[in-house]
């Protein structure tokens, strides 16, 4: 038939119904639920008489409200504790696997959901969590939803959905040294805004993108959301399936083989339309570091902070509110600027590929003195993966302590708060006011960057540690 985009696809096979004039029955292949969005919907059935119709298709994992030391202790915190029991109950009662803390397959819903083999190639997956875009990255359809949908995922297995519009984003050249996945959407974002791209679902392609591991495409498809997208995809390709056949854990009963055949399909046709295309140049990009407060506010690490005229009228207020919450002025340069916090973590840079390069940058140096670092993994199999391979020895040597998995510091829904009018260079995806804490200031950055400025106190530019 030919000229179908990969999403056009994956969601035409999954209409159950189209609603004329209105929106799809969009059939979901995998929900993911955790302990902040699920209590409202299970209470939803319970007030209905109603079960979950398909068990099998949701896993659960407590992640958002988890401490990430002294994990085998009680949680302090009455709602946290309150939050992640009632998950437990809710999953128990309603027969859905649940890996909660201290289950060896514990960790942040968007890092176990693929390496456990969940994710695959082709799916529709949603949770309640902006940040499913994350799974986008092995060629499925994934996005967030609100606590009511998440209800009706539970209740039918199928979600009312309009078909967002479709945006390709090309990505020619190649990354030059210190620069990561993470640079490469922060500087997208950059360039179109965090409103950029709000109708759309994203496909990313080109070199750069191509060249990437799966988790550099995981954070890419991450920060989808953080442009306005409903959600971003990669076509899967060699990378993909190689990532499959390496898994250590997977579902039982997968034939990795013959779905590969199949996976091989999953592509964009050569003359398939898209609503809007952009390309970027690869090879422009640099380390890149936030210095307001939402992702958009962002810039190569060694420019310096835009002026009032250059930013666009509607936008001057906000911009000049945001410098002051940041304690910045226009024009100045953000390079040797102190730094009070370092958190390497949560879904977009809590991988083991994002610990081993913070690890390799702070080998045979030491953590700078007036710097709390916070250093997490995502899950507790990449926490495993750490100790086996000698990170968690590199990190102490270096002064550094590797914490427990959890979402920690992304968001001030536990206890790895950064306290007000603090400074932290942060691998998470949002830095909006309060985000990491009341007066928290956050500035986005990648675990390169992070690392540097753990050494030095300060805001480095990673290259500088970099052969």
């Amino acid at each position: 038939m030919g000229k179908l985009t990969l999403f056009d696809k994956i969601w035409d096979s999954h209409v159950v119904k189209s609603i004329e004039g209105g929106p799809d029955v969009l059939y979901i292949d995998q929900q993911y639920i955790h302990e902040v969005t699920s209590p409202q919907a299970f209470n939803g059935l319970r007030a209905r008489g109603i079960p979950v119709f398909r068990p099998g298709k949701t896993l659960a994992t407590a992640d958002h409200n988890i401490p990430t030391t002294d994990q085998d202790k009680p949680i302090r915190d009455q709602l946290s504790r309150n939050q992640v029991a009632a998950l437990a109950e809710n999953c128990k009662a309603f027969g859905i696997e649940y890996f909660g803390l201290n289950h060896q397959k514990n960790g942040i819903v968007h890092v176990i959901g693929p390496e456990l083999g969940y994710t695959r190639p082709g799916m529709t997956i949603v949770c309640g969590d902006s940040h499913t875009s994350t799974h986008g990255a092995f060629g499925a359809i994934a996005f967030g939803i609100g606590t009511s949908e998440v209800e009706m995922v539970l209740a039918t297995q199928c979600i009312l959905q309009p078909k967002p519009k479709k945006m390709r984003i090309t990505v020619n050249g190649s990354l030059r040294k210190g620069v990561t996945a993470k640079d490469v959407i922060m500087y997208i974002i950059s360039q179109i805004s965090t409103s950029g791209a709000t109708g759309y679902f994203v496909e990313y392609a080109g070199p750069v993108i191509s060249s990437l591991s799966m988790e550099g495409r995981m954070t890419i498809c991450n920060m989808s959301i953080e442009m306005g997208a409903r959600g971003g995809l990669i076509a899967p390709d060699e990378v993909t399936f190689r990532y499959f056949k390496e898994l250590p854990s997977v579902p039982e009963g997968f034939d990795w083989n013959s779905m590969i055949l199949n996976w091989k399909e999953l592509k964009s046709d050569p003359d398939a339309g898209f609503d809007r295309e952009l390309t970027f140049n690869g090879d422009l990009i640099k380390p890149m570091i936030t210095f307001g407060t939402n992702p958009g506010m962002g810039i190569a690490i060694d420019d310096s902070i835009p002026v009032p005229e250059d930013v666009a009228g509607d936008d001057n207020a906000s911009f000049r509110k945001a410098l002051d919450y940041m304690g910045f002025v226009p024009g100045m340069k953000l390079i040797g600027h102190p730094v009070d916090y370092i958190f390497l973590g949560s879904c977009t840079n809590g991988r083991i590929e994002d610990l081993r390069a913070f690890a390799r940058l702070v080998r045979g140096r030491k953590k700078s003195p007036n710097v709390t670092a916070l250093i997490v993994p995502g899950s507790k199999a990449v926490e495993r993966q750490a100790i086996e391979e000698g990170i968690d020895k590199i990190l102490s040597n270096a002064g550094f302590e590797l914490r427990q998995p959890g979402c920690s510091s992304c968001l001030a829904m536990n206890d790895d708060k950064i306290p007000a009018g603090k400074y932290a260079v942060s691998t998470s995806n949002r830095n909006f006011e309060g985000r990491q804490g009341p007066g928290a200031r956050t500035l986005l950055a990648s675990p390169l960057t992070a690392a540097a400025a753990a050494i030095t106190g300060k805001i480095t530019d990673p290259r500088e540690f970099i052969d």
